[in-house]
């Protein structure tokens, strides 16, 4: 065999290997991109929650509540006690509240924008009569933790406290009815969480 034949045997082999490695490397490529369709597929039918929706989909416990400066204050200081309990707000608008003891609270009327920024409530008494109406605004709200910030004098805005509810399957007190279990979940965010089973506190 003569070197020009040599040559053009190697050339021969040089390109058989790349048109076989070519073809086996387009099933598996193939097959990769195909979970991915799945997941995409997934996804875009997979819709997400409102922040009316994400309020609603779950009983709520006061945790804990932090001042302006992110320090811890107690569930009992005179300055966030009135904003500490159970909360339960219904799909139909209507909202009960109960202190941690579950005497109640208050019921009314509740909203959230659309952009999740705040919180509106109005307080009614037992003849359905407004008691008053309250507008806080939301500083997070997933389907674990709920936080709003209150102010103690609307017209100084460098003193506040925020809030922290989290998600709890705590049963409404005067129903039989159980809210969405949360034990065993985990997340991120601020505040503790507080994953109860029943009604222990």
């Amino acid at each position: 065999m003569n070197i020009t034949s040599l040559i053009s045997s190697r050339k021969l082999i040089a390109a058989s290997t790349i048109a076989l490695a070519a073809i086996a490397v387009v099933p598996t490529t193939a097959a990769a991109a195909e979970p991915t369709a799945a997941v995409s597929s997934f996804s875009a039918g997979t819709k997400a929650l409102t922040p009316s929706e994400t309020l609603a989909s779950t009983p709520w416990k006061t945790t804990s509540a932090l001042d302006a400066h992110g320090d811890r204050v107690a569930l009992d200081d005179p300055a966030v006690s009135n904003f500490v309990g159970w909360a339960y707000f219904k799909t139909d608008g209507t909202f009960t509240m109960y202190n941690l003891n579950n005497t109640p609270k208050m019921h009314g009327d509740w909203s959230v924008p659309a952009d999740g920024s705040s919180r509106w409530i109005a307080a009614k008494d037992a003849n359905g009569n407004v008691l008053f109406q309250r507008v806080v605004p939301i500083v997070q709200l997933d389907k674990n933790v709920f936080t709003y910030r209150v102010f103690p004098n609307a017209a100084d805005k460098t003193v506040f406290y925020d809030i922290v509810h989290t998600k709890t399957n705590h049963v409404e007190p005067g129903t039989d009815g159980r809210g969405p279990g949360a034990n065993g979940s985990t997340a991120q965010g601020n505040g503790d969480y507080h994953f109860n089973n029943g009604n222990s506190h």
